[in-house]
């Protein structure tokens, strides 16, 4: 019998195919000039309508849109789980390009309100390729003028009967997507532009905005091929749900960003804009914020005679009830160390009895110090807080404080005061229960290695308290604070006495 060999050239059912997705082959194709899409978007070319019965048409139609279905879910699931403005934009691009059949592209995030935060991403192009496109005219490049011609969504009312804050508004304009099969005979094109497409090897773009009826202008994407080319019908009606879909995501989290951006100000503004400079001690802080925004504060308060008040503190909760809560505590501590700094017991006896008579619900940790910088002379007193650790060239230790209730947590709180003496060049660490919290670790082993980190602080860098609050940052917490990862604030503030 004779065998079968293959004659000629391999026909498109028999070329090689990415992985199923869910079982079933996508039948999205891909262009030869481009490279594979992501994985987990399959691609193979139909089989010609012509040669199928009708029966088998049918099938094959109801599995291509199951498979196209299959492939925007698995899509959409990945875009759903980032929670960041920069993750969206990257995940929204390689899934983009595997949907467009292009090899690179870039996302531009503008939105139209002018509130920003405005931010440009590429896939495939460097930093200096991404620049360099930037020199295209805006009226020439595609996503310059989708961008251009995407207004903002009007406010509620807006050309609408019944004008007033509940008026419906009025859907903003979201113009087509832009295809330019070839850069080298595109009419109408800015001689840079063909400049800077021949520079960086593309040939041809398909541009998407970025945009909703309601949500208005966010911006704008852009993908690039290596020859000329465009997405056909069925690749533009799958990236443009994509799109939508990915628009609503990325504006959710614009409102979540600005949000987390507004509270970081407001918290910064509760705080000290400057430390004190009062002879005899130098001063460093470090104060890292969560995405909600917590009630850990400092504050550094020149007293008479040239003492010098140093707190830390956590008021419970998040949000913005909690930085107005600290703001009023922080103040309160302000003039009550004024009035009484000398006797730290004090100043926390008052403070917790106005923290019980105005907000009974809430609870605060404080720790008050009042410093003679002169006489390297520290008297201190913790409510429910952490004891402060001492780092110099000779010492490493925690400062023996006595256990102690929070303030609020008790109908009368007080606690003995400690004292103690630091050498010439010691740095005091006053920090809030965050550092520890924030390393996942137990307490114990928590305040193990602060007390590690403390240790390893390089001699050339213990001069300089800022030096030391870095060193300890990066060694306990080396990848920093993720700012979506909900959680305590920290703050750390260093005081070196000379």
């Amino acid at each position: 019998m004779a065998s079968n060999a293959p004659v000629g050239k391999p026909t498109d059912m028999s070329s090689p195919r990415l992985p199923k997705v869910a079982g079933i082959d996508s039948t999205v194709p891909a262009p030869p000039h481009t490279v594979a899409p992501l994985p987990g978007v399959p691609s193979a070319a139909p089989p010609s309508d012509a040669a199928l019965p009708p029966g088998v048409l049918i099938q094959d139609r109801l599995a291509s849109w199951v498979s196209d279905l299959t492939t925007l879910h698995e899509l959409t699931e990945r875009l759903i789980k980032t929670d960041s403005l920069d993750g969206a934009l990257r995940e929204m691009l390689g899934a983009g390009a595997a949907l467009v059949g292009a090899r690179r592209g870039m996302a531009v995030l503008e939105p139209a309100d002018g509130l920003g935060p405005t931010s440009t991403i590429g896939l495939g192009l460097a930093h200096a390729d991404l620049g360099t496109i930037e020199t295209v005219p805006r009226g020439s490049g595609s996503y310059g003028r989708l961008l251009d011609g995407l207004p903002e969504a009007d406010p509620p009312g807006a050309g609408l009967p019944g004008n007033g804050p509940t008026a419906p508004r009025r859907p903003a304009r979201v113009p087509e997507p832009i295809a330019i099969r070839d850069v080298r005979t595109e009419e109408g094109l800015d001689p840079r532009h063909r400049e800077v497409a021949a520079r960086l090897g593309y040939a041809a773009s398909y541009a998407l905005p970025l945009a909703t009826e309601e949500a208005g202008r966010l911006g704008a994407a852009v993908w690039l091929y290596d020859e000329p080319a465009e997405p056909d019908e069925r690749r533009r009606h799958l990236i443009g749900l994509y799109g939508r879909f990915a628009t609503e995501h990325l504006a959710r989290l614009l409102q979540v960003e600005r949000a987390r951006a507004r509270v970081a100000t407001v918290a910064e503004e509760l705080l000290p804009s400057r430390l004190p400079r009062v002879p005899g001690v130098r001063l460093a802080v470090r104060h890292l914020t969560g995405p909600q925004g917590g009630g850990d504060w400092y504050d550094a308060l020149p007293l008479p005679e040239g003492a010098l008040g140093l707190a830390v503190g956590s008021v419970s909760g998040t949000g913005p009830s909690a930085l107005a809560a600290m703001g009023r505590l922080r103040a309160s501590l302000r003039a009550y160390a004024v009035m009484e700094g000398e006797d730290p017991v004090a100043v926390l006896s008052d403070l917790e009895l106005l923290l019980r008579l105005t907000e009974p619900a809430r609870s605060a940790t404080a720790l008050f110090a009042y410093a003679e910088p002169a006489q390297r002379r520290i008297v201190l007193a913790g409510a429910g807080h952490a004891p402060p650790l001492v780092v110099g060239d000779h010492r490493t230790e925690f400062v023996e404080t006595s256990l102690s209730a929070p303030l609020g947590m008790l109908t009368c709180w007080e606690a003995p005061s400690v004292e103690l003496s630091p050498a010439p060049g010691e740095t005091v660490l006053l920090y809030t229960d965050g550092l520890l919290r924030r390393t996942g670790d137990a307490t114990d082993r928590a305040f193990a290695r602060l007390h590690a980190a403390a240790s390893s602080v390089p001699r050339a860098d213990r001069s300089d308290p800022g030096a030391v609050a870095d060193h300890v940052l990066r060694t306990l917490l080396p990848g920093g604070l993720d700012p979506a990862v909900e959680g305590e604030d920290v703050v750390l503030l260093a005081a070196r006495f000379e």
